[in-house]
C-alpha cells in the first residue's frame, strides 16, 4: 500500500473490476490511448493484470481518495513496449482531473520504484497532443527524452531518473 496526503494505492483486486471498467470504457479516458476497448474483452484484460502482478517489476495499484474511498483510478508499473525500462502509467477518472491527483500519485510511485524497487530510471509514453498528460509528467519531475511515431501519432517519451526526482 501507498499513499500520498489524499489518496491511498492499494494493489488491484477482484472487487475494483467495475471501477477499472469504467477506465477502460470511457471515451474521455482512452481519447489518447487508443479508444475505448471492447466491454466483452475487458473480463480477460482485467485477469492479465491481476495474473502479471507481482511479475518482475510489474504493478498495478487502485487509487483511491483518503477518508472517502472514493475510486480515483489506477496508476501501473510495466515494462515498456520495448522493454527497456519499467513504464510508469496511469488513467484516472475525469473529475479528478486538474486538481493535483496525478502528479502527487506519479511521484509517490516513482519514490516507491526508486527506494523499494531499486529501479534505476522510468519511463512514461504519451502522445504530444495530451498536452496535460505531457503537463503532469513534467511537474512530477519527468523530462521529455525524445520523441517517436507509434499509431500515427507523435509519442513523448519522458524519463526519470533517482538523482532529478524531487
Amino acid at each position: 500500500m501507498l499513499t500520498t496526503d489524499r489518496t491511498v494505492m492499494k494493489e488491484i483486486q477482484q472487487k475494483d473490476f467495475e471501477e477499472v471498467k469504467e477506465l477502460y470504457l470511457s471515451p474521455v479516458v482512452r481519447k489518447y490511448l487508443g479508444g475505448p476497448r471492447d466491454e466483452e474483452s475487458l473480463p480477460a484484460l482485467f485477469e492479465g493484470i491481476r495474473n502479471s502482478e507481482g511479475e518482475g517489476n510489474s504493478l498495478y495499484l487502485v487509487v483511491r481518495e483518503k477518508g472517502t474511498q472514493h475510486f480515483i483510478g489506477f496508476v501501473s508499473l510495466d515494462p515498456h513496449q520495448y522493454g527497456e525500462n519499467i513504464e510508469l502509467s496511469y488513467q484516472f477518472l475525469p473529475r479528478w482531473w486538474g486538481k493535483g491527483y496525478g502528479s502527487e500519485i506519479v511521484k509517490e510511485v516513482a519514490a516507491y520504484a526508486f527506494h523499494e524497487l531499486n529501479l534505476q530510471k522510468l519511463t512514461a509514453e504519451t502522445q504530444m497532443a495530451n498536452v496535460y498528460s505531457c503537463r503532469l509528467l513534467e511537474k512530477a519531475g519527468m523530462k521529455l527524452d525524445k520523441t517517436i511515431t507509434r499509431f500515427g501519432e507523435t509519442q513523448c517519451i519522458y524519463t526519470l531518473i533517482p538523482s532529478e526526482q524531487r
